[in-house]
């Protein structure tokens, strides 16, 4: 995936998870942040950051933050990437070779999982989580607790005892990490229900990313440490 008209700024303060201050060189904008994680270890003062110009000129905020710089790592922070992502990279043939339709959004249970795919097999239900916590390159999920996450794990169990195939992907919105494991420290609920899921039958994988400041791209597979 691609953005459009993307500029660099210096991250100065995050008044709200929605909104934050950045300089750039026509002046201070306030900018729409697009992710609502805490990203305390991203969003620190003086930090690069990359901003995408929206395409509605009646909007209160000129710019979305989409990008910052950790050091030597660029990290894509836009939460809404990791399914645009995972939906180019699946429609290829790259996750199933067998996919023969597509659903975002599909309701299973009580919850709206992120995709459903269609095979010759049956269906295929796929829950994605992007991933911006690095720790010593290796990679954390959640960077806060995520009762949302949970559920969805368990929606994933009920489908394979129902039957079903389904995959929790991590989409690691980064480069040349080394791994992804469950934030116990954060959220031990997230880690318990993943590793009862998987004993189950659910699947898990991640996969990290080739970052530019404009766009996102689904790279290499790696490990899942539970």
């Amino acid at each position: 995936m691609r953005y459009n008209t993307v500029i660099s700024g210096r991250f100065l303060d995050r008044p709200n998870r929605f909104i934050a201050h950045v300089e750039t060189v026509d002046g201070v904008e306030t900018v729409h942040v697009k992710n609502t994680g805490r990203c305390r270890e991203l969003l620190v003062p003086g930090a690069t950051v990359y901003l995408e110009r929206g395409a509605n000129p009646n909007r209160k905020t000129a710019y979305d933050l989409i990008a910052v710089e950790k050091g030597d790592l660029l990290i894509n922070m836009d939460a809404q990437a990791p399914n645009k992502v995972f939906a180019e990279w699946a429609a290829s043939g790259a996750f199933l070779p067998e996919v023969t339709a597509i659903h975002s959004e599909y309701v299973y249970g009580d919850s709206r999982l992120d995709f459903c795919l269609e095979t010759p097999k049956g269906l295929h239900l796929v829950e994605v989580k992007g991933v911006t916590l690095e720790e010593n390159g290796a990679a954390r999920f959640p960077d806060a607790p995520t009762e949302r996450g949970v559920k969805h794990i368990r929606e994933l169990q009920k489908a394979v005892e129902n039957g079903l195939a389904a995959t929790l992907f991590f989409v690691v919105q980064m480069e040349d990490i080394l791994s992804v494991a469950p934030n116990d420290a954060t959220h031990p609920a997230f880690g318990a229900a993943l590793r009862e899921a998987v004993s189950k039958g659910v699947n898990v994988c991640a996969y990290g990313c080739a970052v530019t400041p404009d766009s996102l791209v689904i790279r290499r597979s790696i490990p899942v440490i539970l």
